[in-house]
């Protein structure tokens, strides 16, 4: 199988997420890495090196999205376009925030679970 991927239309000029759904794809990845890296690494408001790092890292692979607003949740994509290393490391953050984010995020984490739910788009073949 051959993913065709498209021309980037995620980012505005200045380099910001631009689609509402991508949007708030970044916001919850960024919730969960605050929450597990206050308890894990003991900081306050800002978030560690590594962190900060396995942030970035996400926001990039958001922008460079080749699904736009059909993304579907991590678990349900075909393309896991992730490194292992990070793979693991989002993973290790998710399996700790994720039961916690109902209580800090209930919104976020309910938007979150009804996008795992729907019928995203797949990529063109």
């Amino acid at each position: 199988m051959e993913i065709k991927i498209k021309e980037v239309n995620n980012v505005s000029k200045n380099g910001q997420l631009t689609n509402p759904r991508l949007i708030r794809e970044k916001e919850t990845v960024d919730a969960m890495i605050q929450i597990y890296c206050s308890n894990n690494h003991n900081t306050e408001s800002d978030l560690c090196a590594e962190c900060t790092h396995l942030s970035d890292y996400a926001e990039h692979r958001l922008i460079h999205c080749p699904f736009d607003e059909n993304k579907p949740t991590c678990v349900k994509c075909e393309i896991h376009c992730y490194t292992r290393e990070m793979k693991n490391e989002i993973k290790m953050v998710m399996k700790y925030a994720g039961p916690r984010m109902l209580f800090r995020h209930p919104l976020l984490t309910i938007r979150h679970y009804i996008n795992e739910h729907k019928s995203m788009g797949k990529l063109e073949e």
